[in-house]
């Protein structure tokens, strides 16, 4: 049976971008219809090219910008962004506010939520950013599917890994400069896996 999911992410520097493509990678092994698509940025051009960010985004800049009403397309959505002070950057939440009109017409009702994030430091966030943006797949009647411990790599003790029974993440550093470990790739390329067998089989009983 088909599946479709789109993973829809943020990322300022990058992070987020290789987290996405792993999770696509796995949601894409499990035999899903996969559509990666990023979220509109809000900052100043001049902002990110001051702080380095517009040279790193310009590595996923071919990756579309999604549109609120295209959410409806998929049967499950894999959610990524980095945190903010323990929450969503403003960029995620700006796109997720533009959906009170799908939320108006129960669009997304019975469709597959899950999340993703990133952070600077090991307690930086990677629970409290996930688990508050479960409250706006919960209105929107969204059935969330987070990384059970069937993936052993959550429990992993001899390095340093993101990850948890929420979803993936990765620790970028507070300077950026730590990428995602391969510990930190698998469990994000389980997720995009797992999500899709829970899609599939939702869509078998519907």
């Amino acid at each position: 049976m088909s599946v479709k999911v789109q993973v829809v992410f943020y990322s300022m520097y990058g992070h987020i971008y290789k987290m996405a493509e792993a999770v696509a990678e796995g949601a894409r092994a499990a035999g899903a219809d996969v559509d990666v698509y990023r979220v509109a940025e809000l900052v100043p051009d001049e902002v990110l090219e001051k702080y380095g960010a517009k040279q790193a985004q310009a590595a996923y800049a071919h990756v579309p910008v999604i549109q609120p009403e295209q959410l409806a397309e998929a049967d499950a959505i894999i959610f990524g962004t980095p945190t903010r002070f323990g929450m969503m950057t403003a960029q995620m939440r700006n796109f997720l506010d533009q959906t009170g009109g799908l939320w108006m017409q129960g669009k997304l009702i019975g469709k597959v939520g899950s999340v993703f994030t990133s952070t600077g430091t090991q307690h930086g966030g990677h629970e409290t950013t996930i688990t508050s943006f479960h409250t706006t797949l919960l209105h929107q009647g969204m059935i969330i599917v987070g990384v059970p411990y069937s993936e052993q790599r959550l429990l992993t003790m001899d390095e340093i890994s993101g990850g948890s029974p929420y979803g993936a993440g990765t620790l970028a550093s507070g300077d950026g400069s730590r990428q995602p470990s391969e510990n930190e790739l698998a469990i994000a390329r389980f997720q995009g896996e797992h999500v899709t067998g829970i899609a599939r089989r939702l869509k078998a009983g519907s």
